[in-house]
């Protein structure tokens, strides 16, 4: 079973070695203690949004670019597993781009503006 906790800890730890930093020094910039990061890093525990927000700028790292390093991290080990036999969920559907005319407060078409929206009719309404 792929555990979401490792790899973030594995990729997190791997940013702040690549900086050269220790333990010590990220966490008094994160404001979390030293053996709550070591857990973190180590996958033992599950960090919170506001955590990850904190350690990441402690490491100047934008929480997309960690989440996209942990992405890629996870379709590698899913990959892995269906190799080795074990069953990994299919990928869910892709959201439908459509294509919607917004109308300013006058009435009138101002551009058009692609958004993600289900299938079924969406009203969209200018402020």
């Amino acid at each position: 079973m792929i555990l979401l906790r490792r790899l973030l800890g594995d990729v997190l730890r791997r940013q702040r070695q690549r900086q050269g930093r220790t333990l010590r020094e990220v966490s008094s910039s994160a404001r979390v203690s030293l053996g709550y990061l070591s857990e973190v890093e180590r996958g033992q525990k599950e960090a919170s949004s506001e955590l990850l927000a904190s350690i990441c700028e402690a490491l100047d790292v934008r929480m997309s670019e960690l989440m996209r390093e942990v992405s890629d991290e996870l379709a590698l080990a899913e990959l892995a597993q269906s190799a080795a036999g074990e069953t990994v969920p299919a990928p869910m559907r892709r959201p439908v781009l459509n294509t919607v005319n917004v109308t300013s407060v006058t009435g009138r078409p101002e551009e058009r503006v692609t958004i993600k929206a289900p299938t079924e009719a969406v009203d969209v309404v200018a402020a």
